[in-house]
Parts: C-alpha cells; sequence; structure tokens
C-alpha cells in the first residue's frame, strides 16, 4: 500500500466516524427526555448531583412530599456549607437535619455514582429517585447502573431554563453542551464494556 493510499483510507475512515457521529448525535439530542416519565413512585432514596438550583429545589421538593425517606446531595464543594444548602431548603422543614446527607467526595459523575453506591449499601438502602439535569441524565444513569445494578433507578430530570433542548439547533450554547454531554456519554458507555456491572454495591 503506498502512502497516498493509507492517506486516503485515513480520510475515508475519519469522514465515516464523523457521519457516526454526527448520526448518534442526533439521536442523543432527539431521545433526551422533556419531562420526567414518572413523577409519583416513592422510593428509599432521592440524589441529587449538584450542578444547578433547580436540582436541589426538586430534590427537596420529593423529600417533603414524602417520597424518599432520605435526600442525599452528591459532590457539595467544600467552601459550601451546610448552612447554606439549609437556607434553601424551605419545604422540607425539621426533616433537614434527620433525612439530608451531603457528600463532598465526588468530582465528576463516576465520583457521584461511587459516592451514592457507598451511602446506599451503608444506609440499606434499594431504590432511588436520581436528580440531574435532562441533558445529563442517561450518562448519570449508565454510571449508576454500572455501580449499583440491582438498585431501583427512576430518573427524574430537570430543566434549566438556560438549556433549551426543544429547540437546540438554534442556539449554539445549547448545542455545544448537549454535544459535550453526548461524547462524554460514549466513553461512559465504553467503560460500561471494559468494567462490566458489579454484582454487588460499592463498598
Amino acid at each position: 500500500m503506498t502512502v497516498g493510499q493509507l492517506a486516503r483510507g485515513l480520510a475515508i475512515g475519519a469522514v465515516a466516524l464523523a457521519f457516526l457521529w454526527l448520526g448518534g448525535f442526533l439521536w442523543f439530542a432527539s431521545a433526551l427526555d422533556r419531562q420526567p416519565l414518572d413523577t409519583a413512585t416513592a422510593t428509599d432514596a432521592v440524589v441529587v448531583l449538584t450542578g444547578g438550583s433547580e436540582r436541589l429545589d426538586a430534590g427537596f421538593a420529593i423529600l417533603a412530599q414524602g417520597r424518599a425517606k432520605k435526600l442525599f446531595i452528591s459532590g457539595v464543594g467544600k467552601p459550601t456549607s451546610r448552612a447554606e444548602i439549609r437556607g434553601r431548603a424551605g419545604p422540607v422543614g425539621t426533616l433537614f437535619e434527620c433525612c439530608v446527607v451531603i457528600g463532598r467526595e465526588a468530582r465528576d459523575t463516576a465520583g457521584n455514582a461511587l459516592e451514592t453506591a457507598v451511602w446506599m449499601e451503608a444506609e440499606g438502602f434499594r431504590s432511588l429517585r436520581l436528580v440531574t439535569g435532562g441533558y445529563h441524565m442517561p450518562r448519570s444513569v449508565v454510571e449508576f447502573e454500572r455501580l449499583m445494578p440491582g438498585i431501583g433507578l427512576i430518573p427524574h430530570p430537570v430543566f434549566p431554563e438556560r438549556v433549551k433542548i426543544d429547540r437546540w439547533w438554534e442556539w449554539p450554547g445549547t448545542a455545544e453542551l448537549i454535544a459535550g454531554e453526548y461524547t462524554k456519554y460514549l466513553f461512559a458507555l465504553a467503560r460500561l464494556r471494559l468494567a462490566p456491572p458489579r454484582t454487588e454495591p460499592a463498598s
């Protein structure tokens, strides 16, 4: 094979991969939930992944409504005090002290899953409602199910006003956000293939 033939072959392969990525991206963007599909089922826990006030508000509401026994907030930065979080927990009332747990170890989505798996096992919980952004939910579910395959998981996406999912192609910021999330989702799927699901929760 000549250098020219090799170059052409690599170029064709790159174009093919680009088209595959684009097709997958369009599917991913169209398949994102536009609203929570199950808002009524009670679970042992509600887990909020930090990243927006809408997520915390949803988690507090679910706990206040009695649809979970405890709320776990994963990935809270060390500068954020418990008192600051308490200040946002209006509807929770006295449940905050007994039933809101703050996790500070996670730095990414895989870390959220590991931190939550350790906590779920310590609590003896077998089901959770997962609260995060709608664009972030597919990757989060992959990471959580990889570490907790025996746990019942209900996705509960929230939708920040700044993320225009319905007409994402008209908003460059949203398009870039979803494209980046799709690429991370592919890496999460690859990790799942390379590291098969656990048969027991992490400890």
